[in-house]
């Protein structure tokens, strides 16, 4: 099964997707603060679908998805303003999907609920 936790980055700069961006998810604990559950890179696409096991239950929480964009924009010859995006937001449905994109430009992003 699909994770249930996946995202995409596109470049609206070059207007294609942004592969070779590495990415961190975490769950936040009270207890603990941050802990790293999955780490993976965007595909050729731009794309990671597997960062979590679909067949375990994803807990209710508070997530985070941090991108490393710093490493993205020298690869691809650009400065950036941004070397992390970091992405939170709270997981309710445990059966759910949720789908977060990033739309990203050197000196701007934008992030959504996809589907």
């Amino acid at each position: 099964m699909k994770s249930p936790i996946t995202t995409h980055v596109l470049d609206t700069t070059l207007g294609k997707p942004a592969a070779g961006v590495k990415v961190i998810l975490e769950l936040y604990y009270e207890t603990e603060g941050w802990r790293e559950l999955a780490s993976g890179t965007t595909d050729g696409d731009g794309r990671i679908t597997n960062l979590l096991d679909g067949d375990s239950p994803l807990p209710q929480g508070v997530y985070r998805l941090t991108f490393e964009t710093g490493d993205y924009f020298r690869a691809t010859g650009s400065v950036g303003f941004y070397p992390y995006v970091s992405i939170v937001f709270q997981v309710h449905d445990t059966q759910g999907h949720y789908h977060v994109p990033l739309l990203l430009s050197p000196y701007g992003y934008s992030t959504y609920r996809g589907s």
